[in-house]
Protein backbone atom coordinates (compact mmCIF):
# COMPACT_ATOMS: atom_id res chain seq x y z
CA UNK A 1 0.00 0.00 0.00
CA UNK A 2 0.88 3.53 -1.01
CA UNK A 3 2.23 5.93 2.23
CA UNK A 4 -0.39 7.97 1.31
CA UNK A 5 -3.00 5.65 1.99
CA UNK A 6 -1.99 5.52 5.92
CA UNK A 7 -2.25 9.01 6.61
CA UNK A 8 -6.25 8.54 4.76
CA UNK A 9 -6.55 6.00 7.55
CA UNK A 10 -5.52 7.73 10.33
CA UNK A 11 -7.44 11.17 9.59
CA UNK A 12 -10.29 8.64 8.86
CA UNK A 13 -10.00 6.84 12.13
CA UNK A 14 -9.79 10.01 14.50
CA UNK A 15 -12.59 11.68 12.58
CA UNK A 16 -15.10 9.28 12.70
CA UNK A 17 -13.92 7.95 16.44
CA UNK A 18 -15.07 11.64 17.54
CA UNK A 19 -18.36 11.43 15.68
CA UNK A 20 -19.49 7.87 17.64
CA UNK A 21 -18.57 9.52 20.60
CA UNK A 22 -20.40 12.31 19.97
CA UNK A 23 -23.31 10.20 19.51
CA UNK A 24 -23.14 8.44 22.78
CA UNK A 25 -22.33 12.09 24.43
CA UNK A 26 -26.00 13.49 22.65
CA UNK A 27 -28.22 10.43 23.61
CA UNK A 28 -26.76 11.16 27.54
CA UNK A 29 -27.45 15.08 26.78
CA UNK A 30 -30.86 14.33 26.18
CA UNK A 31 -31.78 11.91 28.60
CA UNK A 32 -30.37 14.11 31.18
CA UNK A 33 -32.36 17.20 30.05
CA UNK A 34 -35.70 15.47 29.83
CA UNK A 35 -36.10 15.48 26.13
CA UNK A 36 -38.70 13.81 24.95
CA UNK A 37 -38.37 9.80 24.06
CA UNK A 38 -38.46 10.31 20.43
CA UNK A 39 -35.88 12.51 20.03
CA UNK A 40 -33.20 9.89 20.82
CA UNK A 41 -34.03 7.62 18.05
CA UNK A 42 -34.16 10.89 15.86
CA UNK A 43 -30.25 11.56 16.35
CA UNK A 44 -29.54 8.80 12.87
CA UNK A 45 -31.81 10.14 11.04
CA UNK A 46 -31.04 13.99 11.37
CA UNK A 47 -27.11 13.03 11.21
CA UNK A 48 -28.25 11.37 7.46
CA UNK A 49 -30.00 14.73 6.74
CA UNK A 50 -27.73 16.51 4.81
CA UNK A 51 -26.30 13.62 3.10
CA UNK A 52 -29.52 13.15 1.31
CA UNK A 53 -30.09 16.78 0.55
CA UNK A 54 -26.67 17.04 -0.49
CA UNK A 55 -25.74 14.15 -2.46
CA UNK A 56 -25.96 16.12 -5.79
CA UNK A 57 -23.45 18.18 -4.86
CA UNK A 58 -20.56 16.80 -2.55
CA UNK A 59 -19.60 14.30 -5.42
CA UNK A 60 -19.03 16.97 -7.44
CA UNK A 61 -17.07 18.99 -4.59
CA UNK A 62 -15.24 16.00 -3.93
CA UNK A 63 -13.98 15.31 -7.48
CA UNK A 64 -13.64 19.47 -7.70
CA UNK A 65 -10.52 20.25 -5.35
CA UNK A 66 -7.56 18.10 -3.91
CA UNK A 67 -9.37 15.87 -1.55
CA UNK A 68 -7.14 16.19 1.06
CA UNK A 69 -8.24 19.52 1.28
CA UNK A 70 -11.92 18.30 1.07
CA UNK A 71 -11.70 16.30 4.48
CA UNK A 72 -9.53 19.08 5.98
CA UNK A 73 -12.62 21.21 5.09
CA UNK A 74 -15.11 18.88 5.94
CA UNK A 75 -13.40 17.87 9.38
CA UNK A 76 -13.89 21.49 10.11
CA UNK A 77 -17.50 21.48 10.03
CA UNK A 78 -17.89 18.44 12.15
CA UNK A 79 -16.08 21.20 14.96
CA UNK A 80 -18.65 23.40 14.07
CA UNK A 81 -21.56 20.79 15.03
CA UNK A 82 -19.84 19.76 17.78
CA UNK A 83 -19.62 23.68 19.42
CA UNK A 84 -22.92 24.17 18.74
CA UNK A 85 -24.21 21.09 20.88
CA UNK A 86 -21.57 22.34 23.70
CA UNK A 87 -23.00 25.92 23.75
CA UNK A 88 -26.71 25.70 24.22
CA UNK A 89 -27.22 24.49 20.58
CA UNK A 90 -30.28 22.17 20.28
CA UNK A 91 -28.49 18.62 20.46
CA UNK A 92 -30.69 17.15 17.16
CA UNK A 93 -29.57 20.59 15.13
CA UNK A 94 -26.02 19.86 16.83
CA UNK A 95 -25.93 16.89 15.27
CA UNK A 96 -26.79 17.40 12.00
CA UNK A 97 -24.44 20.36 11.32
CA UNK A 98 -22.01 17.11 12.37
CA UNK A 99 -23.74 14.98 9.57
CA UNK A 100 -23.29 17.89 6.71
CA UNK A 101 -18.87 17.81 7.53
CA UNK A 102 -19.94 13.93 7.30
CA UNK A 103 -22.06 14.29 4.26
CA UNK A 104 -18.85 16.19 2.60
CA UNK A 105 -15.84 14.01 4.11
CA UNK A 106 -17.38 10.94 2.85
CA UNK A 107 -17.21 10.75 -0.96
CA UNK A 108 -13.35 12.52 -0.63
CA UNK A 109 -12.18 9.99 1.68
CA UNK A 110 -13.61 7.07 -0.44
CA UNK A 111 -12.68 8.96 -3.86
CA UNK A 112 -9.23 9.06 -3.25
CA UNK A 113 -8.44 5.64 -2.84
CA UNK A 114 -9.85 4.85 -6.51
CA UNK A 115 -6.86 7.62 -7.39
CA UNK A 116 -4.23 6.82 -5.19
CA UNK A 117 -4.54 2.92 -5.78
CA UNK A 118 -5.05 -0.21 -8.63
CA UNK A 119 -8.49 -1.90 -8.85
CA UNK A 120 -6.59 -5.19 -7.74
CA UNK A 121 -6.04 -3.47 -4.42
CA UNK A 122 -9.89 -1.71 -3.72
CA UNK A 123 -11.13 -4.99 -1.88
CA UNK A 124 -8.28 -4.98 0.26
CA UNK A 125 -8.02 -1.26 0.69
CA UNK A 126 -12.09 -1.22 1.30
CA UNK A 127 -11.05 -4.01 4.15
CA UNK A 128 -9.01 -1.65 5.43
CA UNK A 129 -11.21 1.18 5.76
CA UNK A 130 -14.08 -0.32 6.46
CA UNK A 131 -12.13 -2.17 9.42
CA UNK A 132 -10.86 0.93 10.61
CA UNK A 133 -14.31 3.02 10.23
CA UNK A 134 -15.76 -0.26 12.02
CA UNK A 135 -13.04 -0.15 14.61
CA UNK A 136 -13.33 3.25 15.45
CA UNK A 137 -16.80 3.24 15.83
CA UNK A 138 -16.30 0.61 18.23
CA UNK A 139 -13.90 2.66 20.06
CA UNK A 140 -16.15 5.58 19.20
CA UNK A 141 -19.52 4.18 21.30
CA UNK A 142 -16.87 2.52 23.96
CA UNK A 143 -15.23 6.10 24.86
CA UNK A 144 -18.50 8.14 24.67
CA UNK A 145 -20.06 5.56 27.25
CA UNK A 146 -17.04 5.83 29.65
CA UNK A 147 -16.69 9.75 29.23
CA UNK A 148 -20.11 10.44 30.12
CA UNK A 149 -19.77 7.82 33.17
CA UNK A 150 -18.83 8.98 36.35
CA UNK A 151 -15.22 7.94 36.53
CA UNK A 152 -14.16 9.95 33.59
CA UNK A 153 -16.67 12.73 34.05
CA UNK A 154 -15.82 13.72 37.48
CA UNK A 155 -11.96 13.79 36.23
CA UNK A 156 -12.71 15.97 33.07
CA UNK A 157 -14.92 18.70 35.24
CA UNK A 158 -11.88 18.94 37.67
CA UNK A 159 -9.76 19.99 35.21
CA UNK A 160 -10.00 23.81 35.73
CA UNK A 161 -8.54 26.35 33.37
CA UNK A 162 -7.72 29.44 35.08
CA UNK A 163 -9.37 32.61 34.62
CA UNK A 164 -11.86 31.05 31.88
CA UNK A 165 -14.57 29.87 33.12
CA UNK A 166 -15.94 27.43 30.15
CA UNK A 167 -19.26 26.85 31.15
CA UNK A 168 -18.96 22.99 31.23
CA UNK A 169 -20.71 21.65 34.07
CA UNK A 170 -22.69 18.55 33.25
CA UNK A 171 -21.29 14.73 31.97
CA UNK A 172 -22.42 15.11 28.51
CA UNK A 173 -20.84 18.65 28.29
CA UNK A 174 -17.43 17.52 28.94
CA UNK A 175 -17.82 14.54 26.71
CA UNK A 176 -18.81 16.82 24.17
CA UNK A 177 -15.74 19.52 24.96
CA UNK A 178 -13.40 16.04 24.44
CA UNK A 179 -14.67 15.88 20.79
CA UNK A 180 -13.27 19.17 19.66
CA UNK A 181 -9.61 17.53 20.47
CA UNK A 182 -9.98 14.71 18.38
CA UNK A 183 -11.48 16.61 15.39
CA UNK A 184 -8.50 18.38 15.83
CA UNK A 185 -6.11 15.57 15.79
CA UNK A 186 -8.49 14.34 12.10
CA UNK A 187 -7.44 18.14 10.78
CA UNK A 188 -3.62 17.82 11.50
CA UNK A 189 -3.81 14.49 9.15
CA UNK A 190 -6.15 16.01 6.62
CA UNK A 191 -3.33 18.40 6.35
CA UNK A 192 -0.69 15.85 5.44
CA UNK A 193 -3.02 13.87 2.33
CA UNK A 194 -0.69 13.67 -0.38
CA UNK A 195 -1.96 15.36 -3.50
CA UNK A 196 -2.53 12.55 -6.30
CA UNK A 197 -2.32 12.86 -10.21
CA UNK A 198 -5.75 12.61 -11.25
CA UNK A 199 -7.16 15.26 -12.97
CA UNK A 200 -9.46 17.70 -11.33
CA UNK A 201 -12.62 18.09 -12.48
CA UNK A 202 -14.39 21.83 -11.98
CA UNK A 203 -17.24 22.36 -10.26
CA UNK A 204 -20.17 23.87 -12.14
CA UNK A 205 -22.13 26.72 -10.54
CA UNK A 206 -25.73 25.56 -12.11
CA UNK A 207 -27.89 24.06 -9.37
CA UNK A 208 -29.68 22.60 -12.18
CA UNK A 209 -26.70 21.08 -14.34
CA UNK A 210 -25.78 19.58 -10.96
CA UNK A 211 -28.70 17.99 -10.10
CA UNK A 212 -28.89 16.79 -13.51
CA UNK A 213 -26.11 15.09 -13.80
CA UNK A 214 -26.48 13.23 -10.10
CA UNK A 215 -29.67 11.81 -10.74
CA UNK A 216 -28.09 10.53 -14.55
CA UNK A 217 -25.39 8.58 -12.50
CA UNK A 218 -27.78 7.44 -9.52
CA UNK A 219 -29.66 5.93 -11.94
CA UNK A 220 -26.84 4.70 -14.20
CA UNK A 221 -26.39 2.68 -11.12
CA UNK A 222 -29.77 1.55 -10.29
CA UNK A 223 -29.79 0.50 -14.42
CA UNK A 224 -26.34 -1.63 -13.83
CA UNK A 225 -27.07 -5.15 -13.50
CA UNK A 226 -24.41 -5.66 -10.43
CA UNK A 227 -24.90 -2.34 -9.43
CA UNK A 228 -28.30 -2.25 -8.55
CA UNK A 229 -27.69 -5.83 -6.43
CA UNK A 230 -24.76 -4.09 -4.55
CA UNK A 231 -26.66 -0.87 -4.12
CA UNK A 232 -29.80 -2.29 -2.82
CA UNK A 233 -27.58 -4.58 -0.64
CA UNK A 234 -25.37 -2.03 1.13
CA UNK A 235 -28.64 0.27 1.06
CA UNK A 236 -30.58 -1.62 3.28
CA UNK A 237 -27.26 -2.74 5.50
CA UNK A 238 -26.42 0.54 6.08
CA UNK A 239 -29.70 2.01 7.15
CA UNK A 240 -30.20 -0.52 9.24
CA UNK A 241 -27.13 -0.86 11.03
CA UNK A 242 -27.54 3.00 11.12
CA UNK A 243 -29.72 2.61 13.26
CA UNK A 244 -29.59 -0.38 15.22
CA UNK A 245 -26.52 1.41 17.10
CA UNK A 246 -29.29 3.69 18.63
CA UNK A 247 -31.99 0.79 19.19
CA UNK A 248 -28.91 -0.42 21.32
CA UNK A 249 -29.38 1.80 23.51
CA UNK A 250 -33.13 1.14 24.52
CA UNK A 251 -32.74 -2.55 24.23
CA UNK A 252 -30.02 -3.07 26.94
CA UNK A 253 -32.00 -0.86 29.28
CA UNK A 254 -35.39 -3.01 28.56
CA UNK A 255 -33.44 -6.41 28.30
CA UNK A 256 -30.26 -5.84 30.68
CA UNK A 257 -31.67 -2.96 32.77
CA UNK A 258 -28.54 -1.12 31.54
CA UNK A 259 -27.19 2.38 31.60
CA UNK A 260 -25.68 4.47 28.81
CA UNK A 261 -21.93 3.87 29.60
CA UNK A 262 -22.96 -0.24 30.25
CA UNK A 263 -25.05 -0.12 26.81
CA UNK A 264 -22.41 1.72 24.80
CA UNK A 265 -20.20 -1.51 25.73
CA UNK A 266 -22.93 -3.65 24.23
CA UNK A 267 -22.85 -1.37 20.81
CA UNK A 268 -19.14 -1.80 20.84
CA UNK A 269 -19.68 -5.62 20.74
CA UNK A 270 -21.65 -5.27 18.03
CA UNK A 271 -19.11 -3.19 15.71
CA UNK A 272 -16.11 -6.00 17.05
CA UNK A 273 -18.02 -8.27 15.24
CA UNK A 274 -18.39 -6.58 11.98
CA UNK A 275 -14.52 -5.56 12.08
CA UNK A 276 -12.91 -8.64 12.28
CA UNK A 277 -15.10 -9.84 9.56
CA UNK A 278 -14.59 -7.05 7.40
CA UNK A 279 -11.00 -7.85 7.61
CA UNK A 280 -11.57 -11.53 6.88
CA UNK A 281 -13.42 -10.63 3.83
CA UNK A 282 -11.32 -8.07 2.43
CA UNK A 283 -8.63 -11.39 2.53
CA UNK A 284 -11.13 -14.24 1.49
CA UNK A 285 -13.31 -12.87 -1.15
CA UNK A 286 -12.79 -11.91 -4.57
CA UNK A 287 -14.88 -8.80 -6.20
CA UNK A 288 -16.71 -10.90 -8.86
CA UNK A 289 -18.08 -13.45 -6.23
CA UNK A 290 -19.35 -11.22 -3.92
CA UNK A 291 -23.04 -11.76 -4.97
CA UNK A 292 -23.02 -15.24 -3.74
CA UNK A 293 -23.26 -13.34 -0.13
CA UNK A 294 -26.98 -12.58 0.02
CA UNK A 295 -28.35 -15.30 1.66
CA UNK A 296 -26.24 -14.09 4.79
CA UNK A 297 -28.12 -10.29 4.90
CA UNK A 298 -31.40 -13.15 5.29
CA UNK A 299 -29.67 -14.49 8.18
CA UNK A 300 -28.65 -11.57 9.62
CA UNK A 301 -32.52 -10.41 10.17
CA UNK A 302 -32.96 -13.67 11.45
CA UNK A 303 -30.91 -13.24 14.07
CA UNK A 304 -31.71 -9.99 14.29
CA UNK A 305 -35.07 -11.39 15.66
CA UNK A 306 -34.04 -13.34 18.44
CA UNK A 307 -32.76 -10.64 20.23
CA UNK A 308 -35.93 -9.85 21.45
CA UNK A 309 -35.65 -13.52 23.47
CA UNK A 310 -32.48 -12.90 25.26
CA UNK A 311 -32.22 -11.68 28.61
CA UNK A 312 -28.86 -12.82 29.60
CA UNK A 313 -25.46 -10.61 29.33
CA UNK A 314 -23.53 -13.83 28.15
CA UNK A 315 -26.03 -15.41 25.79
CA UNK A 316 -26.25 -11.35 24.47
CA UNK A 317 -22.59 -10.75 23.69
CA UNK A 318 -21.21 -14.03 21.63
CA UNK A 319 -25.13 -13.36 19.18
CA UNK A 320 -23.99 -9.90 19.26
CA UNK A 321 -20.61 -10.39 17.76
CA UNK A 322 -22.30 -12.99 15.18
CA UNK A 323 -24.78 -10.68 14.12
CA UNK A 324 -21.96 -8.16 13.47
CA UNK A 325 -19.98 -10.27 11.90
CA UNK A 326 -22.91 -11.26 9.48
CA UNK A 327 -22.86 -7.55 8.31
CA UNK A 328 -19.41 -7.62 8.02
CA UNK A 329 -18.85 -10.50 5.90
CA UNK A 330 -21.41 -9.29 3.44
CA UNK A 331 -21.02 -5.37 3.32
CA UNK A 332 -16.82 -5.27 2.49
CA UNK A 333 -17.31 -7.25 -0.94
CA UNK A 334 -20.68 -5.89 -2.00
CA UNK A 335 -18.88 -2.25 -1.46
CA UNK A 336 -16.04 -3.20 -3.01
CA UNK A 337 -18.26 -4.09 -6.57
CA UNK A 338 -20.15 -1.27 -6.18
CA UNK A 339 -17.48 1.21 -6.42
CA UNK A 340 -15.75 -0.72 -9.04
CA UNK A 341 -18.94 -0.43 -10.86
CA UNK A 342 -19.39 3.65 -9.89
CA UNK A 343 -16.02 3.99 -11.25
CA UNK A 344 -16.28 2.22 -14.29
CA UNK A 345 -19.39 4.51 -14.64
CA UNK A 346 -19.09 7.94 -13.63
CA UNK A 347 -16.05 8.25 -11.33
CA UNK A 348 -15.30 8.08 -7.63
CA UNK A 349 -16.48 10.94 -5.98
CA UNK A 350 -19.98 10.56 -7.99
CA UNK A 351 -20.37 7.37 -7.62
CA UNK A 352 -20.08 7.68 -3.57
CA UNK A 353 -22.26 10.55 -3.29
CA UNK A 354 -25.01 7.86 -5.06
CA UNK A 355 -24.32 5.35 -2.76
CA UNK A 356 -24.35 7.57 0.41
CA UNK A 357 -27.52 9.11 -0.86
CA UNK A 358 -29.24 5.79 -1.32
CA UNK A 359 -27.60 4.63 2.59
CA UNK A 360 -28.48 7.46 4.19
CA UNK A 361 -31.72 8.18 2.78
CA UNK A 362 -32.79 4.69 4.13
CA UNK A 363 -31.44 5.64 7.67
CA UNK A 364 -33.17 8.82 7.40
CA UNK A 365 -36.47 6.39 6.44
CA UNK A 366 -36.10 3.98 8.85
CA UNK A 367 -34.93 6.31 11.59
CA UNK A 368 -37.55 8.46 11.16
CA UNK A 369 -40.15 5.51 11.23
CA UNK A 370 -38.20 4.36 13.87
CA UNK A 371 -38.92 7.37 16.07
CA UNK A 372 -42.51 8.22 14.98
CA UNK A 373 -43.33 4.71 16.14
CA UNK A 374 -41.41 5.65 19.46
CA UNK A 375 -43.61 8.77 19.94
CA UNK A 376 -46.58 6.07 19.09
CA UNK A 377 -45.54 3.93 21.81
CA UNK A 378 -43.70 1.40 20.47
CA UNK A 379 -40.96 -0.47 22.41
CA UNK A 380 -37.55 -1.34 21.65
CA UNK A 381 -38.53 -5.30 21.29
CA UNK A 382 -41.29 -3.68 18.35
CA UNK A 383 -38.65 -1.90 16.52
CA UNK A 384 -36.29 -4.96 16.64
CA UNK A 385 -38.99 -7.15 15.70
CA UNK A 386 -39.76 -4.31 12.54
CA UNK A 387 -36.24 -4.37 11.64
CA UNK A 388 -35.27 -7.70 11.48
CA UNK A 389 -38.65 -8.39 9.60
CA UNK A 390 -37.88 -6.09 7.26
CA UNK A 391 -33.99 -6.91 6.33
CA UNK A 392 -34.85 -10.49 5.93
CA UNK A 393 -37.58 -9.84 3.82
CA UNK A 394 -35.87 -7.41 1.61
CA UNK A 395 -32.59 -9.33 1.03
CA UNK A 396 -34.91 -12.44 0.31
CA UNK A 397 -36.24 -10.46 -2.83
CA UNK A 398 -32.52 -8.70 -3.73
CA UNK A 399 -32.08 -12.71 -3.89
CA UNK A 400 -34.44 -13.55 -6.39
CA UNK A 401 -33.64 -9.88 -8.10
CA UNK A 402 -29.97 -11.19 -9.37
CA UNK A 403 -31.78 -14.36 -10.09
CA UNK A 404 -34.10 -13.03 -12.22
CA UNK A 405 -30.63 -10.84 -13.98
CA UNK A 406 -28.55 -14.36 -14.20
CA UNK A 407 -31.75 -15.47 -16.24
CA UNK A 408 -32.97 -12.97 -18.38
CA UNK A 409 -30.14 -11.05 -18.70
CA UNK A 410 -26.94 -13.47 -18.56
CA UNK A 411 -25.00 -11.93 -21.28
CA UNK A 412 -24.66 -9.07 -19.79
CA UNK A 413 -24.29 -9.97 -16.24
CA UNK A 414 -21.88 -12.81 -17.34
CA UNK A 415 -19.92 -10.11 -19.41
CA UNK A 416 -19.72 -7.54 -15.68
CA UNK A 417 -18.38 -10.25 -13.75
CA UNK A 418 -15.77 -10.70 -15.94
CA UNK A 419 -14.51 -6.96 -15.88
CA UNK A 420 -14.67 -7.42 -12.29
CA UNK A 421 -13.17 -10.77 -12.63
CA UNK A 422 -10.01 -9.11 -14.56
CA UNK A 423 -9.62 -5.66 -12.81
CA UNK A 424 -9.58 -7.78 -9.42
CA UNK A 425 -6.85 -9.72 -10.12
CA UNK A 426 -4.47 -6.75 -11.62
Amino acid sequence: MKKGFYTIMSAQFFSSLADNALLVAAIELLKSTQAPAWQVPALAPMFAFFYVALAPFVGAFADSAPKGKVMFYSNSIKVVGCLMMLFGGHPLLAYAIVGLGAAAYSPAKYGILTELLPASQLVKANGWIEGLTVGSIILGVLLGGQLVGPAASSALLSLDLPLLDTGVDTAPEAAIASMVLLYGIAALFNLRIPRTDAPLQPMTGNLGTLMADFWQCNSRLWQDKLGQISLATTTLVWGVSGNMRVIVFPWAAAALGYSTTQASSLAGVVVLGTAASAVFASVMMKLDKATSLIPLGIAMGALMLCLNVIRDLYIAVPFLIMMGATAGFLIVPMNALLQHRGHNLMGAGRSIAVQNFNEQACILLLGGLYALGVKLGLSAFGAITVFGLIVAGVMWAIGRWHKHNTVHHKAEVDRLLEIARTDGHH
